[in-house]
């Protein structure tokens, strides 16, 4: 550290430094006041400090120096018990500028810490399953269906392509087929239009790729015994879209 005294240029800015941090008091604090009012040039160093310092030291919680504090700084910098007043004064300024930008360090690597963790970008999220489609059909049947599921949202949907609608007293009743070959019923389709259900979840985690989806004619209320009764007029396998 240079021992040359402040250039009066720099002894203002330690001053509005040391005003805007609110460490003055008696006549320092004084003559500070009266600058602050009366140059312009002052007033706006205080201001550059005061913006520099106040968003960022209001985050660091206060705290009492230990009262060795001072006899141990000057211990660490050699200063001599009885080396003129000037020069302690020169010392104490300097100190205070250390303080602050020591302050402003300080609180911008907290604030640095809490931008990195609030910015981080979120974690994945888990994948969407794919979804999933079969193209019903059977030989001999002029019947094209087209069944769509999404695992996701557990939607499917069962629109008619081609085909008749069934018969007066006659449906059409949809059918799930698992590896297991036992047809599971799925519900009766509507005389027109598409055919949507949202599906509970034990029947929604049976349908996954190579399953089949079949429809077969059944009496208008469905089958009475749990299988189907009447032909299948189409029929085809899940696979991803």
């Amino acid at each position: 550290m240079s021992d040359a005294p402040f250039s009066e240029r720099e002894e203002r800015d330690l001053l509005a430094a040391e005003y805007a941090l609110g460490l003055l008091a008696g006549g320092e604090l004084a003559q500070a006041e009266r600058l602050a009012a009366a140059d312009p040039e002052f007033a706006r160093a205080v201001g550059r400090w005061s913006g520099r310092l106040s968003p960022l030291v209001d985050e660091i919680a206060e705290a009492a120096p230990p009262p060795d504090l001072w006899p141990r700084i000057a211990a660490r910098i050699l200063v001599e018990p009885r080396a003129p007043a000037g020069n302690v004064v020169q010392l104490k300024r300097r100190v205070t500028l250390w303080q602050a930008y020591g302050a402003v360090a300080t609180a911008l690597a907290a604030s640095l810490a809490w931008l990195l963790v609030t910015q981080a970008p979120p974690p994945p999220r888990p994948a969407t399953p794919a979804p999933m489609v079969a193209t019903l059909s059977a030989e001999g049947s002029a019947a094209r269906l087209v069944a769509t599921w999404s695992p996701g949202s557990r939607d499917l949907v069962v629109a008619a392509a081609a085909g008749p609608a069934p018969e007066p007293g006659r449906g059409h009743e949809l059918w799930l087929i698992p590896a297991d070959g036992k047809p599971r019923p799925m519900g009766m389709m509507p005389r027109a239009g598409a055919m949507h259900m949202t599906l509970p979840e034990p029947m929604a985690a049976g349908l996954r790729a190579g399953v089949t989806l079949a429809v077969s004619v059944e009496p208008e209320r469905g089958s009475p015994t749990g299988l189907p009764t009447g032909p299948v007029i189409a029929a085809g396998k899940l696979e991803q879209a």
